[in-house]
């Protein structure tokens, strides 16, 4: 019979130690039963140096407080638990080498744990597997960073790197039906370059981009982060900004202003170029039926600061009166023949 028994134990690890896995078997003081090669050839610890011995003294790195916690919870439930890569890439820190890059990272594991019954019914050892699953992480991840870059691109003005108008008004939809829904205000701004196609035509479509992309350099640095910048076409910008009203929207509009006046772009052939802008600001209100007309009376104010000789702040009220960004209110200026743009 002990003869038998030998042999079956034999053959049994012989199974173990061919399994592409990593198999250990532990008593219930973390004591060291098995061992298989793939263990062996990953930690470079050899059977005399473990087997009989405390796991936690002899491997290093292991997540010790957790790993005790799952062994005790799979001792008392007796049953089969499990650990996925995706909440702890690795248990035991082992290197995976890659023979086609010829790098190493370390492996992403999901682990089993297995209750052992005696003959004689009793649960006194436990089987921890260890899987390689880095080829499969690895393609994941890959996937989820592709993922990623394709809804930033999707999302986003390529030029100056704000959200793209349709995203943007997007946002601005999203914010009306939270101001609609939680009387909580918010304020939109909607600002234009100051005779940006003498921009154009002077110094030519290239520099054009240059003052564009440096405007938005400027207002990224100068909005919070909370604040929702992008660029609505051509020329024109327009900012979100939550949970505030129209006069405190007034220091943000004077500040990027003046940031903005104070901007000076170089052009390699014509040397410097000043641009100005002129902006308009709209407080959510009640008597808005939806984002769009929320935008229309931005650009009402937009124009009336154009009118006004531009290189200033507009804010228009529920009764559509106009102040300045000090909130004193203003006079429109109906001069017809003032170009706009």
């Amino acid at each position: 019979m002990n003869e038998i028994s030998l042999a079956d134990f034999y053959l049994t690890m012989q199974v173990l130690d061919n399994l592409d896995a990593g198999v250990v078997i532990l008593d219930e003081n973390y004591n060291v039963c098995a061992w298989n090669t793939f263990m062996q050839a990953y930690s470079s610890i050899s059977n005399v140096e473990i087997i009989g011995k405390s796991l936690f003294e002899v491997v290093p790195d292991l997540p010790e407080s957790w790993l005790q916690s799952k062994i005790k919870s799979t001792f008392k439930l007796r049953m089969r638990s499990f650990s996925a890569w995706e909440d702890r890439p690795w248990v035991f820190r082992f290197l995976n080498f890659c023979p086609i890059s010829g790098s190493s990272d370390i492996m992403f594991q999901n682990m089993t744990l297995t209750p052992l019954r005696s003959l004689s019914g009793e649960y006194k050892h436990i089987c921890l597997t260890i899987t390689d699953v880095t080829d499969i992480a690895k393609n994941k991840n890959h996937l989820h960073e592709s993922n990623k870059q394709l809804t930033y691109l999707s999302i986003t003005d390529r030029l100056t790197q704000l959200y793209n108008r349709g995203h943007w008004e997007n946002c601005l939809a999203d914010a009306f039906d939270y101001c609609h829904q939680t009387q909580i205000p918010a304020t939109l701004i909607m600002f234009d370059i100051d005779y940006f196609k003498r921009v154009n035509d002077t110094y030519g479509h290239v520099a054009g981009d240059g003052v564009i992309k440096v405007i938005a350099d400027v207002l990224l640095r100068t909005k919070r982060q909370t604040d929702i910048a992008g660029r609505y076409g051509g020329e024109e910008f327009g900012i979100i900004l939550p949970g505030t009203s129209a006069e405190l929207a007034g220091y943000f509009t004077e500040r990027l202003r003046n940031r903005i006046e104070q901007e000076t772009v170089f052009d390699d052939q014509r040397g410097v170029i000043k641009v100005t802008i002129s902006l308009g600001v709209c407080e959510w209100n009640s008597t808005l039926t939806d984002y769009k007309s929320w935008l229309e009376k931005s650009d009402l104010a937009l124009y009336e600061s154009k009118k006004r000789g531009r290189n200033t702040t507009t804010i228009i009220n529920s009764d559509n009166c106009f102040k300045n960004s000090k909130g004193e209110f203003v006079l429109s200026n109906n001069n017809e023949h003032m170009p706009i743009k």
